[in-house]
């Protein structure tokens, strides 16, 4: 299936290419959430029609991702869990208890955007973690876990 792209898709391309893409993915991913439209005649056309105000957009959502990434950059964030005597902790720390803990401190971050490429952390310590704000936006932060007294 071919589809243009209506943003720009990580691995795949930037706005406005046609790219030939799996059925399933198309139909059951990019077309859905709005990232791509078949590349049918019309399509193309109304493409062509809407480049500028979609570049647009995009160039708005990558200002605000900027501006975010600004605001995070450097930032360290301080997470109390209950741990046993060797540092272990029970349970985990998740994308999840992060984000929470970001938006506490006044920062717009949804779980999604938290990447934790070792998984979940359970041990006390200082973690650097990364937050994807944009597909070219990639902000990094220290997660510090600290055992519960």
């Amino acid at each position: 299936m071919q589809v243009i792209l209506l943003e720009k898709v990580a691995n795949l391309g930037a706005l406005g290419d046609i790219v030939k893409v799996k059925d399933g993915f198309g139909r059951n991913f990019l077309i859905p959430q709005g990232k791509a439209k078949r590349a049918t005649e019309a399509n193309r056309a109304e493409f062509a029609a809407r480049r500028a105000e979609l570049e647009k957009q995009q160039a708005d959502i990558l200002a605000v991702a900027k501006s975010r990434g600004e605001k995070l950059a450097g930032f360290s964030l301080s997470v109390t869990q209950k741990a046993g005597v060797d540092g272990r902790l029970f349970g985990s720390v998740t994308n999840h208890d992060i984000a929470e803990g970001l938006v506490a401190a006044g920062h717009q971050v949804a779980k999604s955007e938290v990447r934790m490429p070792t998984g979940p952390l359970k041990s006390i310590g200082e973690f650097p973690i990364s937050v994807a704000l944009h597909h070219d936006i990639v902000v990094d932060i220290t997660v510090t876990v600290v055992a519960e007294a």
